[in-house]
């Protein structure tokens, strides 16, 4: 008898039109590296796509756009990110998304049936496990986010906790050891009531996730076990964590990355505070003041990439007000802070020896990259599931929560700043346990991808083995 023909997929790799779930999806095409001859291609619209900058590979990694038009939808001309919009658009901006299906349909049939596909979808792309179903296509879910993150995510939009009581704790229904604050439901849940549109839409992602054949989660299985366990009873299946799925730091010929990282250059071991909000969060124009004060009230060094202040024009004119009078004149006499405007090579920083700690959104990517540096957080959590992966990392004994949100009514104190910067970054007891708890946490995610038996890299392949199983 004739050996079975081993088959390839072809996998199409899906992310939600969000920069942080882009790049995540990019650092997973990344990985085929580990499977010569597995064809990926990454499907999104074409403002995304033309956005990307995408290193040379072998074999190149394939793109197609999908047809998308934001303003018939009510959303702004070239709004195909949540970047370009504001946070009152959003649930707008998921509904939109919907109405990608009809072009993904049909980019599928133009590709027939060899080699099989692969669906890699995001969970707000959850609609995709019905196609693959039509199709007889597997299907698996990637989770840019960790497990804890996501599972009490979806549990908080299934339940609407907040909205069942008066009360500012709860219990999740699902998981009822986990208690939450009201200030740690995300802006846009906030008003949900169980028949508004944004309920709606993700109650609907989540059914179809539910029909998935898998999930991928970009954690390490060691940091998340029982966070693991609770993901599986939210989506029904057995999730493999592939994490941490990142990318090594960039080289960059930028002038300002090279003045970013001559700064650091002159600075001693773990003495820089770095501060940044992400792509796409920002702070209100008061806690940006306050929070300059505080800066400057702990005595640390600090570096901090800027945007401009929560209903800003996210492109525009820096104005001196959204700052103390003199605060970057008396920081830069001092050698004491540097402020960038927008963006700073994140990686590069964190992997920097004179970073010390990292003031963070809490976006799923940049605990990672930080945590995998061994470099521990002040939490400030603006959105999604940021408040529970601060819950998290705080539990974890590796983060200290400054403050919470960018609402008019979420305010901060300069004292509090000022106090948490010194406490983390200080010669004490604290400062000292956290930092040996984020070196072990590194550890155990460097270890998740040696080989053999990193657990990350065993996930990986006995996905990989599943699916090649399916499609023969």
């Amino acid at each position: 008898m004739a050996a079975e023909e081993k088959v390839s997929p072809h996998v199409i790799l899906f992310p939600f039109l969000a920069h942080g779930h882009v790049p995540a999806f990019l650092r997973l095409a990344g990985l085929r590296a580990r499977r010569p001859g597995l064809d990926v291609t990454l499907v999104s619209t074409r403002g995304v796509l033309s956005s990307l900058s995408l290193p040379p590979a072998s074999p190149p990694l394939r793109l197609h756009a999908l047809p998308f038009s934001p303003a018939d939808h009510g959303l702004p001309p070239g709004a195909e990110s949540l970047a370009d919009i504001q946070v009152h658009q959003f649930i707008i901006f998921f509904q939109a998304s919907e109405s990608l299906r009809p072009a993904f349909e049909e980019f599928l049939t133009g590709l027939g049936s060899r080699p099989p596909v692969c669906i890699v979808s995001d969970a707000f792309f959850g609609w995709t496990a019905d196609v693959a179903r039509a199709r007889g296509a597997p299907h698996a879910v990637f989770l840019p986010g960790g497990a804890f993150g996501n599972a009490v995510f979806f549990s908080a939009w299934e339940h609407l906790p907040h909205a069942r009581t008066v009360a500012d704790e709860f219990p999740l229904q699902d998981f009822p050891g986990v208690v939450l604050h009201r200030t740690q439901i995300p802006r846009y849940m906030l008003p949900a009531t169980g028949a508004d549109p944004g309920t709606a839409f993700f109650r609907r992602a989540i059914a179809f996730c539910l029909q998935t054949d898998t999930v991928l989660v970009n954690t390490v299985r060691e940091l998340e076990p029982s966070d693991l366990d609770m993901l599986r009873r939210s989506l029904g299946v057995q999730p493999w964590p592939i994490g941490p799925v990142l990318a090594a730091p960039a080289l960059s010929d930028s002038r300002g990355d090279a003045s970013i990282i001559r700064w650091l250059d002159a600075h001693p071991p773990r003495s820089v505070l770095y501060i940044s909000f992400g792509s796409q969060n920002s702070i209100n124009a008061d806690q940006m003041r306050e929070l300059a004060l505080g800066l400057e009230a702990s005595g640390r060094r600090f570096l901090w990439a800027l945007r401009p202040p929560l209903g800003s024009d996210a492109k525009g004119a820096f104005d001196p007000e959204w700052l103390p009078a003199g605060f970057e004149e008396r920081a830069a006499r001092a050698s004491a802070g540097l402020v960038v405007r927008g963006w700073a090579p994140q990686a590069r920083v964190l992997a920097h020896p004179s970073t010390g700690a990292f003031l963070t959104h809490c976006g799923w990517n940049s605990v990672l990259e930080s945590l995998s540096r061994g470099v521990p957080l002040l939490g400030w959590p603006l959105g999604a599931e940021q408040f529970f992966n601060a819950k998290l990392v705080a539990e974890w004994g590796v983060c200290v929560e400054v403050a919470r949100g960018n609402l008019e009514s979420s305010a901060v104190e300069k004292e509090k700043v000022a106090e948490a910067v010194r406490t983390v970054m200080g010669e004490n007891a604290t400062g000292e346990e956290m930092r040996r708890k984020a070196a072990a946490i590194a550890r155990a995610m460097a270890a998740a991808w040696e080989a053999p038996g990193g657990s990350a890299a065993e996930s990986l392949e006995g996905f990989l083995r599943c699916v090649e199983a399916s499609v023969r």
